[in-house]
């Protein structure tokens, strides 16, 4: 009868009566406090893990190889150290955070971590760009200063932003701040699929020998999709979160949003990245890549946890088959 009344016939009512149903349970998760704390604290359980991962990572190769320094390797996991580390304590003082005065501090503790997560992957992209140009006789003198002047840009002009969000809070700075940050995400994104794709699609010419060295393509293959999909699915969500409302991460009552976001666009991409360090190129085996210009050969040492300084340019003999 109520359906006859709106004009509604019964399987659209039921439709209705359902959808409403689903918005209900959105809206009281994400309005509820205890809801709200438990998927925070959550997030900052699975930082957590990833973090003392890191850590124990980096102290573990610290111990075994200590002769080689700081190598990329042991940079990456200091950095995911870092960034896992200050995530985790964020979500578990969320609550918190939200409310620090002045409001230029919210913002800094939220963005920054983010700052790192784009210098610890864009280090990831400058091991593979290595790498490649290595084994095409280019010279590889240019991209680590190209690395550092790329992070210090990007830091100067957030804390640009950051200074006239303090002296002047107004929107306009938020939203500027926001697609800076989906910004840096797409080129991100654009360096694993170039990088991680030239990489991939190079040692994809060579005949794969082994099982070892087949799981290692792969794992390029996997890595270098996972990461551009997270960074390229960051810059999407970035731009709905600095023009939409219902899509703002800064907020605490949208807790769903933020369990989605940072499991997908952060911490998949995390975990994918401590995984591959751990178990490949990085962490020794018999990869070997031969061009007609040079050979670059990955040297065994006492222990797997070997870093891009154990690759070897030598010069091509007669009696190797170069393609």
């Amino acid at each position: 009868m109520v359906a006859g009344l709106f004009g509604l016939s019964a399987e659209e009512a039921f439709v209705a009566l359902h959808l409403k149903a689903a918005t209900n349970w959105w809206d009281i998760v994400n309005h509820s406090a205890a809801w709200q704390d438990r998927i925070f604290h959550v997030l900052a359980a699975l930082y957590g893990i990833v973090a003392i991962v890191a850590l124990v990572q980096l102290v573990r190769i610290q111990l075994r190889v200590p002769e080689y320094g700081w190598t990329t390797q042991k940079v990456f996991h200091f950095l995911n150290f870092l960034v896992n580390g200050v995530r985790c304590i964020v979500f578990v003082f969320r609550r918190d955070v939200q409310k620090l005065e002045p409001e230029i501090t919210h913002h800094v503790l939220l963005d920054l971590p983010s700052l790192a997560f784009f210098t610890t992957y864009a280090l990831l992209v400058l091991f593979w760009a290595e790498i490649y140009y290595q084994a095409r006789a280019v010279s590889t003198d240019g991209l680590r200063p190209t690395f550092y002047t790329v992070n210090g840009v990007v830091y100067f002009i957030q804390m640009i932003l950051w200074l006239a969000l303090w002296w002047k809070p107004v929107h306009v700075v938020v939203v500027l701040s926001k697609m800076f940050f989906a910004g840096i995400s797409l080129f991100a994104s654009l360096g694993f699929l170039l990088y991680g794709g030239r990489l991939f699609l190079m040692l994809q010419r060579f005949p794969v020998e082994s099982k070892g060295r087949r799981k290692k393509l792969q794992e390029v293959g996997y890595v270098t999709t996972i990461c551009f999909v997270c960074f390229l699915v960051r810059c999407i969500m970035m731009c709905f979160d600095a023009f939409d409302p219902a899509a703002d991460l800064d907020l605490l009552d949208h807790p769903i949003l933020n369990f989605i976001y940072y499991l997908f666009c952060d911490y998949d991409c995390v975990v994918e990245g401590v995984m591959w360090l751990r178990n490949g190129f990085a962490a020794g085996g018999d990869i070997t890549v031969s061009t007609g210009a040079l050979h670059i050969k990955k040297t065994t040492s006492e222990t797997r946890d070997h870093t891009v300084s154990s690759y070897q340019v030598t010069k091509p003999s007669a009696g190797h088959g170069w393609i």
